[in-house]
């Protein structure tokens, strides 16, 4: 997993950003009306929507926002129809790469994440060419300040949690899918809050990479984010952290 949470660092420092431009905002809406267009506009009984909505409560997204979102999702305001698009295939160093994208135009989408691959040395594979190195699972990320490992650990394992890891800044609480709800529930009731919580794709293999390919993959892995269209990019990279500081 230690790839994944490399990763997942860069990713939030990157993030803070994003909240500044709005651009998670942007993200966050699509995903809140897609779960809703799929599992409807209630969110006791619609985990997706359940788990979207709280994750825009804690990017501070305003509630007129999700509520709009719910409504473009359910027909009750006219909205983009998007559909979902996932791409594998292999970047620099052979690092495994999922992109998951919430499209309007899958014609426009599909040469355009192709494109990138090519463009920083990588290459777009098949669909099921690389998932097999992952599995889903529910991930879930707290700063440290907010509580202590062994209260974390009794929290989470006690509602069918799997695993909680040190990640450098955060905690990283790990579950099966059938028990992500049941997690995040309880750790919000006992008012912990939650930098993320979503369903991830974790590596089960990390392809460890450095110098110029580490440039390159990172740099792959950072154009498919800033793609419009993109909701999630998973990848199985592992470095040195000191490397990058250099």
């Amino acid at each position: 997993m230690s790839g994944h949470s490399k990763w997942a660092n860069i990713k939030h420092k990157k993030g803070r950003e994003d909240v500044k431009r709005g651009k998670i905002f942007t993200r966050l809406i699509k995903e809140i009306t897609i779960a809703a267009r799929l599992g409807g506009g209630d969110e006791s009984a619609n985990p997706r929507l359940r788990s979207a909505i709280a994750t825009g409560k804690a990017a501070n997204m305003p509630a007129d926002n999700i509520k709009r979102a719910i409504m473009k999702g359910t027909g009750e305001l006219e909205g983009v129809s998007y559909e979902e698009a996932t791409y594998e295939g292999y970047g620099p160093g052979g690092v495994a790469v999922i992109v998951e994208c919430l499209t309007d135009n899958r014609n426009r989408t599909t040469p355009e994440i192709r494109f990138l691959f090519g463009k920083y040395n990588g290459n777009l594979g098949e669909n099921g060419s690389v998932s097999w190195m992952f599995n889903r699972k529910g991930y879930i990320t707290i700063e440290k300040e907010d509580i202590d490992e062994e209260a974390l650990f009794e929290i989470a394992v006690d509602n069918g949690g799997e695993d909680v890891l040190d990640e450098g800044e955060t905690w990283g609480v790990y579950t099966a899918i059938e028990n992500f709800e049941k997690v995040r529930e309880a750790l919000e009731n006992a008012g912990i809050k939650m930098r993320e919580a979503n369903l991830s794709m974790i590596p089960t293999t990390t392809a460890r990479v450095e110098g110029k390919k580490l440039k390159s993959a990172l740099k792959l892995l950072d154009a498919f984010e800033d793609h419009d269209d993109v909701q999630n990019v998973w990848s199985n990279i592992d470095f040195d952290e000191a490397e990058l500081e250099e």
